[in-house]
């Protein structure tokens, strides 16, 4: 994957490849010859000068902040130490209180960082050279949104030899289980909220996108358990023959210390990765966890932090600590040469229009599943934080 380590404020001749301006014909462009020329420049509070720009085709200038995840920040020096907080667990307001800003900027910063993750994800799909020839393990990460009256399960594909993250897919649903008539009026009164096809939807999206990168020739050998909502939608698959899937049941299990049986050790043993994954996100997010008052507010700002978890994941953590193992996900997959830190992944911008996002992940990008059950659902439609 084309990676700049620098980040593109200490490169000293730096050089833009397109224009940054998406309505622009040249933003799209992959190919040298971008026609520019040198607007001067301006300097800053430190004392650096920041070169300016001028688009030959659509005639508007630019500068190199414009190709930095910093740009139109006031406090960019916060963008690395949100973002290592983020992972290790701290809350909005613990890492607003340790770094001496407002919680409401910790919030825009950790939507922004979100969106990034979400580009990189995309562009290191579009950056596999072969398709990858590793079974996908597959389960849905079950949480909540604003309250547990609100779940919703999130698909994550996981390779079975590299434990690389593909992408997530959130599927709305219905609560479960036993309510109280209290609960039952409480669900009555709360607004419908849009399930997006739920399960089915959610994991018929994912196939689609994993056999956007398989071989055509080769099927699409994915690992799951026994829930009904992956045969439903194979069966609403156009050629259900492009998918081998390898169902392991979810037995019953015995106490707390007991034996398992060769049924619960076959499954585990298939399904590991992908618990391996759920069990980490557990533990590093304090929304996620089992008995939690900490449930994120909206369902595309968790998705945003888990963005940000998946390219901890797959870019930045070796994929064992105990033995250790320091090759990462992207390693294996020969996306990378050696492991990133968190300067190393915020260190250019990416631009939506470049990385080709569509459908879900289009909609996740601009904010568009809302939580009905609270007043004000922002969208993203800012210019300059893209």
């Amino acid at each position: 994957m084309n990676w700049r380590r620098t980040p593109v404020e200490r490169l000293q001749a730096f050089r833009p490849s397109f224009c940054p301006n998406s309505d622009c014909p040249e933003h799209r462009r992959t190919t040298r010859g971008f026609c520019y020329r040198d607007y001067g420049s301006f300097p800053l509070k430190n004392g650096r000068k920041v070169k300016r720009y001028r688009c030959n085709i659509c005639r508007k200038t630019f500068c190199t902040k414009s190709f930095s995840l910093s740009y139109w920040l006031k406090r960019p020096e916060l963008l690395l130490p949100i973002a290592a907080g983020l992972q290790a667990g701290s809350a909005h307001r613990q890492l607003a209180r340790n770094l001496g800003c407002a919680p409401s900027t910790v919030t825009r910063q950790a939507a922004r960082l979100g969106r990034h993750c979400m580009l990189l994800n995309q562009r290191a799909l579009n950056s596999m050279v072969q398709a990858p020839n590793e079974p996908i393990v597959f389960d849905h990460f079950e949480t909540f949104e604003f309250t547990q009256d609100l779940p919703f399960g999130v698909a994550t594909p996981v390779g079975a030899e590299s434990w690389f993250v593909y992408g997530i897919d959130p599927a709305p649903h219905r609560r479960g289980g036993r309510r109280s008539p209290a609960q039952l009026r409480r669900l009555r009164a709360r607004p419908q909220r849009d399930d997006h096809g739920g399960y089915k939807g959610s994991t018929l999206r994912t196939m689609q996108r994993l056999l956007g990168l398989k071989d055509p020739s080769r099927p699409l050998h994915l690992i799951t358990d026994d829930h009904p909502a992956y045969r439903a939608a194979l069966a609403c698959l156009g050629d259900p023959s492009r998918v081998r899937l390898e169902v392991h049941s979810n037995p019953k299990r015995g106490p707390k210390g007991s034996s398992r049986s060769v049924t619960a050790v076959a499954r585990d043993r298939a399904l590991f990765p992908v618990d391996l994954l759920h069990g980490l996100i557990r533990h590093c997010h304090a929304a996620h966890r089992r008995e939690t008052i900490a449930h994120g507010r909206r369902l595309n700002a968790l998705i945003e932090r888990l963005y940000v978890f998946l390219a901890w994941r797959n870019f930045i953590k070796g994929r064992s600590e105990r033995k250790p193992d320091p090759e990462t996900p992207a390693m294996r997959l020969g996306l990378t040469q050696r492991p990133w830190n968190w300067r190393t992944l915020l260190a250019r911008r990416l631009f939506p229009a470049r990385e080709r996002l569509q459908g879900v992940c289009r909609e996740l990008y601009r904010r568009e599943w809302t939580t009905p059950t609270l007043p004000n659902n922002r969208r993203h439609d800012l210019k300059r934080a893209y």
